[in-house]
């Protein structure tokens, strides 16, 4: 029988140790009990490796969903990014192309299986990106200003922009616009920047811009009617008389609130013209001298009856 001294080493802290056994073989039969279960996941579908040259088009979901297959405890854990969606792009050309999304393109944590993908392929339209192009901006204005004033010129700084995208979006392009500037109860000019941006998703501007808009507003115009203007004849043939029905009309104008305040009907000119006409009866338009202060909007009658003796 082996000395005593030679056992002392195997018995020293056997309780520790017998401990440890067991608790290694409780996790064992934990990790082997946890059940194997599935979950679904929403991921966003990423591309990698696009070459500066290519512009991706076409209706593409923004998600992809999957199905996983792992024990419940792995799948409780996983977190936003354990689990992509990639499309590689790099040896793509333009064109038409259907990407199999089950073909390795789901990346996953070890030990989880993919079952499914919602939608399994991704067609894409791959078009070649087009030469920037310079397109104006237009200043985009809402609402009505305070009563008795209007929006005159409205400008914006800079006047132009460049877009860059795919080469058929460029083509069609138009222009740029602002975001809105509100005028609603305005009675003063607006200066307001603002941020420049094209409707077209799949195009964009090649440096963000921001934009000066100015909004002049204006006194809006006061219509007026002045019933009582005197029509006169013009170019009378010699040894001929006029008479006219009637021989007033009434001018309806339009024009600056300071103007109408003090114009009168002696400050407007109605005619007909009598050229080349011998004696009788004509019904004979009324001319209304042009004024470049205010604006003619309408004349009644605008015929009358002539008679030449």
């Amino acid at each position: 029988m082996a000395p005593p001294t030679l056992r002392l080493p195997f018995f020293k802290d056997i309780w520790l140790k017998l401990f440890a056994v067991v608790l290694a073989v409780l996790l064992r039969l934990a990790v082997a009990g946890d059940p194997t279960v599935e979950r679904g996941l929403h991921v966003p579908l990423e591309f990698e490796n696009r070459p500066n040259s290519i512009e991706v088009l076409g209706d593409s979901p923004d998600t992809v969903e999957v199905r996983l297959r792992g024990s419940s405890g792995v799948l409780r854990r996983l977190e936003a990014g354990d689990v992509a969606a990639i499309i590689d792009l790099g040896s793509e050309r333009p064109g038409q192309r259907l990407f199999n999304m089950t073909d390795g393109r789901i990346r996953v944590p070890l030990g989880v299986e993919v079952t499914q993908v919602i939608p399994s392929s991704v067609s894409l339209l791959l078009e070649a990106e087009g030469a920037p192009r310079l397109v104006p901006i237009v200043p985009l204005v809402s609402g009505m200003p305070a009563d008795g004033f209007m929006v005159g010129q409205v400008t914006v700084e800079p006047a132009t922009v460049e877009v860059v995208g795919p080469l058929s979006r460029l083509r069609e392009l138009t222009d740029a616009v602002t975001e809105t500037v509100d005028v609603t109860d305005a009675s003063v000019p607006i200066e307001q920047s603002v941020t420049v941006g094209v409707a077209e998703p799949n195009l964009r501007l090649e440096t963000p811009v921001t934009a000066v808009v100015s909004v002049d507003i204006v006194r809006a115009p006061v219509a007026r009617t002045l019933s009582d203007v005197l029509v006169s004849s013009e170019n009378l043939g010699p040894g001929l008389t006029v008479s006219m029905v009637p021989d007033r009309v009434s001018v309806s104008i339009r024009g600056s609130l300071e103007l109408m305040r003090g114009l009168d009907a002696g400050l407007v000119e109605a005619s007909i013209d009598l050229a080349g006409l011998e004696a009788g009866r004509y019904n004979l338009s009324v001319n209304v001298e042009p004024q470049r202060a205010f604006e003619i909007t309408n004349v009644q009658p605008d015929f009358v009856s002539v008679s030449l003796r």
